[in-house]
C-alpha cells in the first residue's frame, strides 16, 4: 500500500509534491536512471524548458515499457543547470504529472555529462502486485 505524508510537524510543500511517500506490502519497484532532454534519435532540444518535458516524457516512456504508469511514480529528483528555474521546473512537473504527486527534489548544479544537457530527472516507481 501506498501512503503520501504531508504531516502538520514539517513545512507544506510548496507545491504538488508529497513530503514524503510510505510503501508497505507486496509490490514491484523500479528505480530509473536520469533522463536527459533528448529525443529517441539523439537530438538534444533547445532551451531548458523543452528539455525538462523531454526529460519526464522519456523518464515515463521507461515506466511504461516496466508496465507502470505515472501515479506509481513515489520519488523524482530533478536536477537543473540554470539557477532560479524552480518556478518553471515545478510547472512544467505539475503539468506532466497530471494531478499525480510524489516525493520530489530539485537541485541546481554546476554541470552533467554533457554541456548540452540543461537538466536530468530521475525517479523511482512502485506497482502494488
Amino acid at each position: 500500500m501506498i501512503q503520501r505524508l504531508n504531516p502538520d510537524t514539517v513545512p507544506k510543500p510548496a507545491s504538488a509534491y508529497d513530503q514524503a511517500i510510505l510503501h508497505t506490502g507486496n509490490a514491484r519497484r523500479l528505480v530509473i536512471s536520469g533522463q536527459v532532454g533528448m529525443t529517441t534519435d539523439g537530438k538534444v532540444l533547445d532551451g531548458l524548458e523543452a528539455q525538462l518535458r523531454q526529460c519526464w516524457l522519456n523518464l515515463f516512456a521507461v515506466m511504461k515499457a516496466a508496465g507502470f504508469e505515472k501515479r506509481c511514480l513515489v520519488k523524482s529528483v530533478i536536477y537543473v543547470t540554470q539557477p532560479g528555474q524552480i518556478a518553471l521546473s515545478r510547472r512544467i512537473r505539475d503539468e506532466m504529472m497530471e494531478g499525480h504527486t510524489s516525493a520530489s527534489t530539485y537541485l541546481e548544479i554546476a554541470g552533467l555529462a554533457s554541456p548540452q544537457f540543461l537538466c536530468e530527472i530521475e525517479g523511482e516507481a512502485v506497482l502494488e502486485a
